[in-house]
């Protein structure tokens, strides 16, 4: 049986007296890889940052396994709520394992200065999961895109979070990088129950890898469902103000979208 990892329920955020979000509502199972797509200003950023308490909510609750994160330290929260960003961010004179290790700062007790034994184990774990351990002694500032992204996804699971936040994960990788990123993301959830959240601007990444999809227009949502309910060509018309052709991935018969270019 599953159950909810995540509730947004009636969320309305923005910035200042300007709301973003307007009354979303919406809940993640436990297990379940959900996609977050729509155009630019939709709220995606947004839902990412109230999601981890950079922005409180105006109205409306956020509620991890139950619990409103309203009621959680930023602490309590970083262990059970993990971000990648789309630029990873760190000191780039740090090791990889260093760096990784990061990772188990909120699981730290008062006054703990040096990792323990089981950190160590945990962190090498995640290097090992995510295909980076023999990269352990380079320095960040020597890794290529890709690399450095999967050893950031290293440093989220060295958290060991209930939930896995992905902010554009591919961004400014090359298809090669992307295709790594996702299909290790696919694979923690499919082999380890991972469940995760990830926002994308590529409509076929998100419909090839994604259990669900969460289409936001201006704040609200504006599908969710199955890829190939959420990729129907009207339906993008609708968000994105383009006309498309939705065919099938032979290789895997999952949505595909063809925009039709409308250059006279």
């Amino acid at each position: 049986m599953s159950s909810e990892v995540l509730k947004v329920d009636d969320l309305t955020c923005g910035y200042g007296d300007r709301p973003v979000l307007k009354g979303l509502s919406f809940s993640v199972e436990d297990g379940e890889l959900l996609g977050v797509i729509g155009p630019n200003g939709s709220g995606k950023t947004t839902l990412v940052r109230a999601l981890t308490k950079i922005l409180e909510p105006m109205d409306g609750r956020i509620l991890l396994e139950g619990r409103d994160i309203k009621e959680m330290d930023l602490s309590e929260l970083a262990r059970r709520i993990a971000v990648v960003s789309q630029n990873p961010e760190g000191g780039s004179w740090m090791t990889v394992e260093e760096f990784v290790l990061l990772g188990r700062v909120p699981h730290r007790r008062k006054f703990q200065l040096l990792e323990t034994k089981h950190d160590e184990e945990v962190a090498e774990r995640a290097m090992a999961l995510t295909g980076t351990l023999g990269l352990k002694g380079r320095l960040l500032k020597e890794l290529s895109g890709g690399e450095r992204q999967l050893v950031s996804i290293a440093k989220a699971l060295c958290q060991e979070p209930k939930l896995l936040l992905l902010d554009e994960p591919t961004a400014h990788l090359d298809i090669a990088h992307q295709v790594r990123v996702l299909d290790l993301i696919k694979k923690l959830n499919r082999d380890d129950g991972l469940t995760a959240i990830t926002v994308l601007h590529d409509l076929n990444l998100a419909g090839e890898y994604c259990d669900r999809l969460l289409l936001l227009k201006d704040g609200k949502l504006c599908r969710t469902g199955l890829p190939e309910e959420v990729l129907d060509p009207r339906v993008i018309e609708d968000a994105y103000g383009v006309k498309v052709v939705v065919g099938r991935n032979p290789a895997s018969s999952k949505p595909y979208v063809f925009p039709i270019p409308n250059a006279k």
